[in-house]
């Protein structure tokens, strides 16, 4: 099966999208990744596991862009940033 037929085509006008601020009022972000330590007993391996959670934050303050995380961490990070 093709691929390109399962892709969905999006069709968004620039103009009618606003742009994400973080609140230092800088627009440039940078992806990043946070690392949780997962227990090998949860994970199910001989060892404790990484997980990799992607996430973009703000080039010139290094604040993460909450809204990027999921919602289970968003909290523990807002938290941390005050």
């Amino acid at each position: 099966m093709n691929n390109q037929n399962n892709q969905m085509k999006i069709n968004v006008d620039l103009g009618n999208t606003q742009p994400v601020v973080s609140s230092a009022g800088n627009q440039v972000f940078a992806e990043g990744v946070i690392l949780r330590k997962v227990s090998r007993f949860v994970a199910g391996t001989d060892e404790d596991a990484i997980m990799p959670i992607p996430c973009f934050y703000d080039v010139q303050t290094g604040e993460i862009l909450l809204e990027t995380l999921p919602k289970d961490l968003r909290e523990e990070y807002e938290q941390s940033e005050d």
